[in-house]
């Protein structure tokens, strides 16, 4: 805390720092900003972060994130909705999305099975992956989780508990490096991964 502003100001910079990726420096070059905008443009800002909060939350069918009961993939009829492409996260999936390829709907995991970092499978959207499947006509299953350690043996459970569903589980090609995150990834190898999909084993 400065002791030369004040309260309110130093208090607006802590949260300002509390952001990923942001230092004190850069949060107090953020506070003046702000401080110096009219009040409207800084109120705007305000009733932005509160609009997101108050009305964002997770579609009741993919967990996509969604400003009602639907995201707006699940409610596209141009969707195929008999291929299911499942991700870790929501930015996994916009990633996916930049390339225009996608033309499926997704699940959304809420991360990876990690039993060092206490996260089982019952702690993801795992069961509700597998009541989609058993209450549709689902002809494939993408696994585009990351190729890390975690996201494989994500991939390879999910799988294990498909394969006696009958459903095709493929893998995204591994124009992914092992070991990278498919939200970092350009669109290049995106659109390789995508189209270069294997089955899994």
């Amino acid at each position: 805390m400065n002791p030369a502003y004040t309260q309110s100001l130093n208090k607006l910079i802590d949260e300002l720092a509390n952001l990923p990726g942001i230092g004190t420096k850069t949060a107090e070059r953020l506070a003046f900003h702000i401080l110096k905008t009219s009040k409207d443009e800084a109120l705007s800002l305000a009733g932005a972060i509160t609009k997101v909060k108050n009305t964002i939350g997770q579609c009741k069918t993919c967990h996509n994130l969604a400003e009602s009961d639907t995201c707006s993939i699940c409610a596209d009829t141009r969707r195929d909705k008999n291929i299911i492409c499942v991700v870790e996260q929501f930015k996994d999936l916009i990633a996916l999305e930049k390339t225009g390829l996608c033309k499926w709907v997704y699940h959304v995991l809420g991360g990876h099975i990690a039993p060092l970092e206490g996260i089982e499978p019952e702690d993801l959207t795992i069961n509700h992956l597998l009541s989609r499947i058993r209450g549709g006509q689902i002809s494939e299953v993408i696994m585009a989780t990351n190729p890390t350690v975690e996201g494989d043996g994500t991939a390879l459970y999910i799988g294990s508990l498909l394969k006696p569903l009958g459903v095709k589980v493929t893998r995204l090609a591994r124009g992914l490096p092992g070991g990278s995150h498919i939200e970092f990834a350009g669109g290049a190898v995106l659109t390789d991964a995508i189209l270069g999909r294997c089955e899994l084993e």
